[in-house]
């Protein structure tokens, strides 16, 4: 029988001896081990490697989700959030997580997230040529297109699959540091690139750099408004608002191409 391994994140002892207590007569999950704040959960997750996290949101030092972003190019654990507030539900789900425990949860609800993660370990078992696959092609992806050729599809590793991203429906990049979210009508995806890196993999007749945290699929651009100080709103088909800043604003010229 494989044997799963778990770490609880939570900096209520009370909470990590609830979802201990409820783990403890499932025979396919051994506890690894417990942290209760966001730098002790980076440590301890890179530590054990478990498969398996259930992760308080709101913690000391660094939260649930600051926890996932300094993790995630070392290590994806399947994801099971367990928090007091539910106005972080949307954004839990955008960072691929299994399920999103409110407290208080009763057992019933525990054991359903539990097995909805488990079904995803089995999966993740079960399929380890196609992941193979997919990842050596993530590993043999050029850091540099030859001329002429640019991304037609982005390879999103998520938490236990990974999945191939079709560029003409990303409608904007919106870049943290060297995180950067993939924007569609769908599903946000989540990538560890550079965005400089990654500008120059992108076509300029359909993307372009507006800001030193977004590049724009133009496919999506509703409108062009003059701002203060010699800046510009996007207004996305979507609705979405984004600021053109002066450092770009050479980059205009790329609009005046596509329309002519």
């Amino acid at each position: 029988m494989t044997k799963y391994r778990s770490l609880i994140i939570d900096d209520e002892i009370l909470a990590r001896q609830a979802i201990r207590t409820l783990l403890q007569p499932v025979p396919t999950l051994e506890t690894v081990d417990e942290a209760a704040n966001g730098t002790e959960a980076v440590l301890k997750i890179l530590k054990h490697k478990p498969d398996l996290i259930f992760l308080d949101i709101q913690m000391p030092e660094l939260d649930g989700f600051e926890v996932m972003k300094e993790i995630w190019s070392y290590h994806q654990p399947m994801v099971v959030f367990t928090t007091a507030y539910d106005q972080y539900a949307l954004r839990a789900f955008e960072v691929n997580a299994i399920d999103y425990l409110l407290k208080p949860f009763n057992e019933v609800r525990f054991y359903q997230a539990l097995n909805r993660a488990q079904e995803r370990l089995v999966q993740q078992r079960t399929q380890p040529q196609v992941d193979a696959l997919l990842g050596q092609l993530l590993r043999d992806e050029p850091a540099h297109q030859p001329d002429g050729a640019y991304l037609r599809r982005i390879l999103v590793k998520e938490t236990g699959k990974m999945s191939l991203v079709d560029t003409n429906a990303i409608q904007y990049f919106d870049a943290d540091g060297n995180y950067i979210t993939l924007h569609t009508e769908g599903k946000n995806h989540l990538i560890y690139e550079s965005l400089t890196n990654l500008e120059t993999r992108l076509n300029p007749d359909n993307f372009v750099r507006i800001h030193r945290s977004h590049i724009v699929n133009l496919d999506y651009v509703a409108e062009i408004e003059t701002h203060f100080n010699g800046e510009y709103i996007v207004r996305l088909t979507t609705g979405q608002q984004l600021k053109w800043s002066r450092s770009y604003r050479d980059n205009l010229k790329a609009f005046y191409t596509r329309v002519t």
